[in-house]
């Protein structure tokens, strides 16, 4: 029977692509390095300018969404990052070909008890206004960040922060915290200037001032995003003069941008498209494992969403290898925990069954013999909306009727941290690679909207158990925590875990230099662009 519902499954998921949506709001394969290639031949359009030694001065990649806001503190999604890393720095860095944490604003560090870290400042770091980043600045961004509900959970692990002098902070945790030093290297725990910030803060959401290799040009709403090399920069000045930033929302069409020249980077190819980029002689295809998993999270405020059985319905009705084989066209692997595998404290709880008659007698049980009427928002990722065209077929097979509602990205955050919605189709990485960082944000009683909580989560025993494992320094005690964890939020079923993709950027065979960031948070500083 099984067999049966799949096949019928692939061939309506082939219809739904032509589906109505309902709009709302708004070379070969590599290892993930970009190396030069004697017979590249593709150029951008920014390759008229003059440039020296041989190496376009403009760096033009295109992404999928806008920047939400400029400010580091705010915009903490995967598009507004992908900019504002470049504008930025923090107190440390993970290096993403290595996963070890390295200085960067802060020079050394040394750790006096489990609770206490005193960091060094370095000496001569400038913000691209011209004034000093000292001690000062760390303390006024740590607390900002603390303070803000978007990002808060990257660093309210933090009790206090004391300015020794110019030069020397001093960290102290409420409780012994395993991964501060990969918490303060995320990209919202960026160091801001605090003198700029409390003149205009509603205008540093559009008009930044950092301290990293590039400094902030122009922001072109919906369209692009411009920067400029920061010759003072304490590392040395960038590679490449300038970087614009295209938004392309449809994948297909940042492919053929990158095929015409009129881009050296696409981020996010999707996996239908990955041939396209390897099998071209002026492209190469980067890759790497990814930290995110695809989910689908059910918002327990609305009905039916707050009946366990309706949840556990919702999980068993999805077909997640049918995903995984047609979506992602194979480029990763079935979820069976709301992180990856590769992140520190990940246990699965056991495959999610698929199971559509199951399914039916749980919602017949739950009341719903008959189904119900529901929604499932996305933003206009192509990849994302069709991954919901399949998930909406699916679930008419076990009689809920799902309208997806398609929206531009800033519309879909907001929609969804406001609560108002049922379901949503959501992708989260776990930027530190250490599992609180998510389980803290998605599934945490205290973090629910904007922080991350959008299923509205609020169970005494999962705060608990998400607790333990994120004061708790010993390793294996943590694991057992989060083994735990995961089985009872499967029980619970607040989210539907999809997949787990690889990260997938297209690049000109002329792009030296790039490294694929797993976490997607690309660094452009070290990139060249032959002519």
């Amino acid at each position: 029977m099984k067999n049966h519902v799949r096949k019928a499954l692939a061939l309506l998921l082939a219809a739904t692509m032509a589906v109505s949506m309902t709009a709302c709001g708004g070379g070969k394969k590599d290892d993930g390095a970009a190396k030069p290639k004697e017979d590249a031949v593709a150029t951008t359009e920014e390759s008229t300018q003059e440039s020296a030694g041989g190496y376009k001065d403009t760096i033009v990649w295109g992404q999928g969404a806008d920047v939400t806001s400029m400010d580091p503190h705010q915009g903490k999604e995967t598009p507004s990052v992908q900019v504002t890393n470049n504008i930025f720095d923090t107190l440390t860095i993970v290096n993403p070909e290595t996963n070890e944490v390295e200085p960067q604003i802060a020079e050394s560090w040394e750790q006096t008890d489990d609770k206490t870290y005193v960091f060094k400042i370095r000496k001569g770091i400038k913000f691209h206004d011209g004034s000093d980043l000292t001690a000062e600045d760390v303390k006024f961004s740590l607390e900002r960040a603390i303070n803000s509900a978007a990002v808060s959970y990257v660093v309210d692990f933090i009790d206090t922060v004391e300015v020794n002098d110019d030069y020397t902070v001093t960290v102290t945790t409420d409780a012994p915290y395993a991964p501060t030093l990969r918490n303060l290297a995320v990209p919202f725990a960026a160091i801001v200037p605090k003198a700029v910030v409390e003149a205009d803060e509603e205008g540093f959401k559009t008009n930044p001032v950092g301290s990293g290799p590039y400094k902030f040009v122009e922001w072109k709403q919906g369209d692009s995003v411009k920067l400029e090399a920061f010759d003072d920069y304490y590392a040395g000045a960038p590679a490449t003069k300038y970087l614009q930033m295209k938004v392309i929302p449809e994948a297909a069409q940042r492919t053929i941008a990158l095929e015409t020249g009129e881009i050296d980077l696409a981020y996010d190819i999707i996996a239908n498209d990955k041939d396209k980029v390897a099998d071209n002689a002026d492209l190469q295809l980067l890759e790497a494992p990814s930290l995110s998993c695809y989910y689908v999270t059910m918002n327990m405020n609305q009905k039916p969403f707050d009946d366990i059985r309706v949840r556990e319905a919702i999980n068993l009705a999805i077909d997640r290898q049918l995903l995984v084989d047609t979506i992602i066209n194979g480029a990763g692997q079935v979820a069976d925990a709301i992180i990856a595998p590769d992140v520190f404290g990940y246990s699965s709880p056991g495959a999610y069954e698929y199971d559509p008659e199951k399914a039916k007698e749980l919602l017949a049980e739950a009341g719903y013999a008959d189904g119900f009427d529901t929604s499932i928002c996305v933003n206009d990722n192509q990849e994302r909306t069709e991954a919901c065209q399949a998930i909406q077929a699916m679930l008419a097979e076990v009689g809920i009727n799902c309208e997806v509602e398609v929206m531009e990205f800033g519309s879909f955050i907001d929609k969804t941290s406001a609560g108002d919605f049922d379901m949503g189709f959501m992708g989260w990485v776990t930027s530190t690679i250490d599992a609180d960082y998510t389980y803290y944000s998605l599934e945490h009683s205290s973090q629910q909207g904007a922080a991350g909580n959008r299923s509205f989560l609020a169970d005494p025993d999962v705060d608990k158990l998400v607790e333990e494992g994120r004061s708790n320094t010993d390793s294996a005690a943590r694991e057992k925590i989060y083994a735990d964890l995961a089985v009872k939020l499967k029980e619970i079923n607040n989210n539907a875990p999809l997949y787990y993709s690889s990260i997938l950027v297209g690049a000109s065979n002329k792009v030296e230099n790039f490294v694929v960031d797993p976490i997607g948070y690309h660094k452009l500083d070290q990139v060249k662009v032959a002519e």
